[in-house]
């Protein structure tokens, strides 16, 4: 599945199925994707924590890595240790979590008190849409991001996609991993396009929801 040009990303979009979503997601496993991201955008964190549990079950199943967004807490609460953030809430996530850290250390120094065990979450991505947000995101401590939308899509009708020339400066601005997002479809001329830019990949909503 076109591995020989980068890591191939399943992203989720409930209204794009004609399955029972879970049933669809079983079909995306059984592709075995490099990981599958959870983008559920209009549930809410209880609804999303629900849903969560029996994607990351299948995903169990067949090995393939899930990745939760934007709803970190329940990425801790569900012990998934890779979570995808749009970048306001990843600058939120960061502030955060120094703020516990630096509470942390207080109390350590001030009551003896150990440090608490390993943060369960140990890789975030973002989504950036320019060159200065890839840099902002990697200063933050992201572990890959997202970059798009490249090609032009129906999810971001009236848009011009950015295309193959930004994807290319991404890629050269930043230590990460950038994996290409937005019409990316199952194309070997397109993924031979993506490996030259310098992506590590790509995601793929549609073909994956509709397979």
């Amino acid at each position: 599945m076109y591995r020989e040009y980068g890591q191939v990303v399943a992203v989720t979009n409930r209204s794009l199925t004609e399955r029972p979503f879970l049933e669809q997601i079983r079909r995306v496993c059984e592709m075995h994707p490099d990981a599958l991201i959870l983008r559920e955008k209009d549930l809410s964190e209880k609804e999303y924590e629900e849903l969560a549990k029996k994607v990351m079950a299948i995903c169990a199943e067949y090995k393939v890595p899930c990745i939760l967004h934007t709803f970190w807490r329940v990425a801790e609460k569900l012990e998934c240790d890779t979570v995808h953030l749009p970048l306001p809430i990843l600058r939120q996530f960061v502030l955060e979590k120094q703020n516990q850290k630096n509470q942390k250390y207080r109390e350590s120094q001030n009551l003896s008190i150990p440090e608490s065990q390993r943060e369960i979450i140990q890789k975030i991505g973002t989504s950036v849409h320019s060159t200065e947000q890839a840099q902002e995101a990697q200063e933050l401590g992201a572990s890959y991001v997202t970059a798009g939308h490249i090609y032009a899509t129906d999810c971001k009708k009236g848009l011009q996609p950015r295309g193959l020339d930004f994807l290319r400066q991404v890629c050269a601005a930043v230590d990460l991993p950038v994996y290409a997002i937005g019409g990316i479809k199952f194309d070997e001329t397109q993924w031979m396009s993506l490996k030259e830019c310098g992506a590590a990949g790509g995601c793929i909503m549609s073909g994956m929801m509709k397979a």
